[in-house]
């Protein structure tokens, strides 16, 4: 039964053009086999752990495909993804690039012994890497904060401009020579470049690594790859904010959930992407158990959520509250389980407690973390108080029919008037639907703290640690229904 909904699925994605909407395979979609045109890298930090214990973040980008790609790499800290740096990277074909996000004397930096061309220059064949410093030119203190304090725990995303023309200059100079590339200056102007762009073509992967070399442990995350993001190749210069999410075109998304297809038309280019990551529940497990000295931190990103708001921090729709000294505050349910099916809804001890308000999440890069565990030593942090040791945990971003956010329009829900739905087996008609919930996306870390390895006075100390995608559900429903 599996395998027949699930070829009656594939069939469905690759065949609706009815109702006039754009065909599938120019839709923006969640690739689940990880290859996309562009990458969002759900967390990075360089905060201690503990004192004299800063994790650093090792980020990774593979070009599988057999051609060299032009992308856009940005990093943006968590509170409110305020830009921190970007640049412009080529990678030849097959090329894979790395790079280092590090704690710096006031805030963070990214340094790469990598070959591949930047624009401007991160790469060093230096002992040492040269470290390029986060900025904070574009922070403002709304949320109480404008220090380089900030950018040092956020995301990441990569984007791809286009694939770099076979047999052209730019090619040639971004391709690797005995493990070098030329990076002829005359090669990668922005006229140059623009002249060579071809349609993106996808095939990017990535992952990053979350490494605390003095307290031993090490954490893994894969990026996020949506893929048909564009359909045509263009060049923005180093220093442009473009390209961005906004940019999704067509302004299309396919979303599975619930046995059918849905492919969305959207009016705001950016709900095409926040349709993908929407989920009414997110679920994962904890571990808190004494003998082993076990924590828990769950990594909760709205990536889209910056575009939701004007300059002034005040929300259009989407998420319910302008941005204030707190963040911009969201409210969110949660219950516990343990291990043998009792639950609990705790008042959960978010800190800080907005006062008259429910458990809220206020950042855009969010770490809940179980007991004040701290796995990751964030700031940007919410406390769920267990009574616990072990189990597992639903976290609902579903509110009261009816809410409205702070300019009046219903929040926690996104609409869409030019929708198709296809069931599995079944017949293609279109529908206007509420997306319910958030665009969320993320990752739980558990660690483990072992000091009985060994003989009495030679006992070994031993740290391990796991970590593990969220699930969830999704809530897709004709509009206007309760």
């Amino acid at each position: 039964m599996k395998t027949f909904k699930q070829k009656s699925l594939y069939a469905a994605l690759a065949g609706v053009t009815a109702l006039g909407v754009t065909s599938a395979a120019q839709a923006v979609n969640v690739n689940p086999d990880g290859l996309g045109q562009v990458l969002i890298y759900p967390y990075y930090t360089v905060r201690d752990k503990v004192a004299n214990a800063p994790f650093s973040t090792l980020l990774t980008v593979v070009n599988s495909q057999a051609s060299a790609k032009a992308v856009k790499v940005r990093f943006l800290e968590g509170k409110n993804s305020q830009e921190v740096l970007d640049f412009n990277l080529f990678l030849s074909a097959k090329d894979v690039w790395t790079a280092a996000i590090l704690q710096t004397a006031d805030g963070a930096g990214v340094g790469s012994f990598d070959a591949s061309c930047t624009i401007p220059t991160v790469g060093s064949t230096q002992a040492s890497p040269v470290i390029h410093d986060f900025v904070n030119v574009l922070l403002d203190d709304a949320v109480g904060d404008d220090s380089l304090d900030r950018t040092r725990e956020g995301y990441a995303e990569i984007i791809e401009m286009g694939t770099i023309a076979a047999g052209s200059a730019t090619e040639t100079a971004v391709t690797h020579k005995a493990g070098v590339p030329p990076c002829t200056a005359s090669a990668l102007t922005d006229a140059a470049v623009q002249a060579a762009i071809r349609a993106p073509s996808g095939g990017l992967f990535g992952d990053l690594t979350l490494i605390n070399v003095n307290a031993g442990e090490d954490y893994t995350a894969d990026a996020v790859a949506l893929d048909n993001f564009r359909n045509a190749g263009t060049y923005d210069s180093p220093g442009d904010i473009h390209p961005d999410l906004t940019q999704v075109n067509p302004p299309t998304s396919v979303v599975v959930a619930n046995n059918a297809f849905y492919q969305s038309n959207w009016g705001n280019p950016i709900d095409a992407i926040s349709a993908l990551f929407m989920h009414d529940h997110v679920y994962n497990t904890f571990i808190l158990d004494s003998g082993t000295k076990s924590g828990t931190d769950w990594v909760l990103t709205f990536p889209t959520k910056r575009y939701y708001y004007d300059a002034d921090g005040v929300v259009s729709y989407l998420f319910q509250r302008n941005i204030d000294s707190n963040g911009g505050c969201d409210d969110v349910g949660i219950t516990t389980y343990d291990r043998e099916e009792t639950s609990a809804t705790p008042q959960v001890g978010f800190s800080p407690q907005r006062p008259g308000k429910a458990n809220t999440l206020c950042w855009e890069a969010n770490v809940l973390t179980f007991n004040a565990s701290q796995v990751l030593g964030s700031t940007n942090n919410r406390n769920v108080a267990s009574t616990y040791q072990n189990g597992w945990a639903d976290l609902s971003f579903v509110l009261a029919p009816g809410t409205r956010g702070a300019t009046g329009s219903y929040a926690h829900s996104l609409g869409s008037f030019s929708t198709t739905v296809t069931p599995v087996g079944g017949t293609t008609t279109g529908v206007d639907v509420s997306y319910i919930g958030l665009p969320v996306i993320g990752f739980a870390l558990e660690s483990y703290n072992n000091g009985t390895l060994g003989t009495p006075g030679n006992l070994v100390q031993s740290q391990y640690g796991g970590n593990f995608l969220h699930k969830g559900t999704r809530s897709i429903i004709p509009f206007g229904a309760p």
